[in-house]
């Protein structure tokens, strides 16, 4: 059974840090590009980052409004991706999800959100001013 499951979401304050996980099962992670996405209240869901499948040298792409904040990262062993993200504002307050894209487009994953086939629950991420 395939399964996404976010953690490291909370209450921060604007400047602060949070690293969120996305942990993966019932996959081999290594041949999947994961994306993450953030949904604010009244708002669509963004595509914030995401990483190439590790055949595919695993690499990243970021909205503008996340670059040089956020970092994406995988850990095939650990079955986890994670992103660091840094100097937090208050406009980055959003659920946060993770999602799988599979091979063979898993090289390229800055596509349409519709290609991800599998989805996390969502982590709360609060930034306060």
């Amino acid at each position: 059974q395939v399964q996404l499951v976010e953690s490291g979401g909370g209450l921060v304050q604007a400047g602060g840090s949070l690293r969120l996980s996305c942990a993966v099962s019932g996959f081999t992670l290594d041949y999947y590009a994961i994306g993450w996405f953030r949904q604010a209240p009244g708002k669509e869901r963004e595509r914030i980052s995401c990483i190439s499948s590790t055949s595919s040298a695993g690499n990243t792409n970021y909205a503008d409004s996340v670059k040089g904040r956020f970092t994406i990262s995988r850990d095939d062993a650990k079955k986890t991706v994670y992103m660091q993200m840094n100097n937090l504002k208050p406009e980055d307050t959003a659920v946060y999800y993770c999602a799988a894209l599979p091979p063979p487009l898993s090289r390229f994953c800055w596509i349409s959100n519709s290609h991800y086939n599998y989805w996390g629950q969502g982590t709360q991420v609060t930034v306060s001013s």
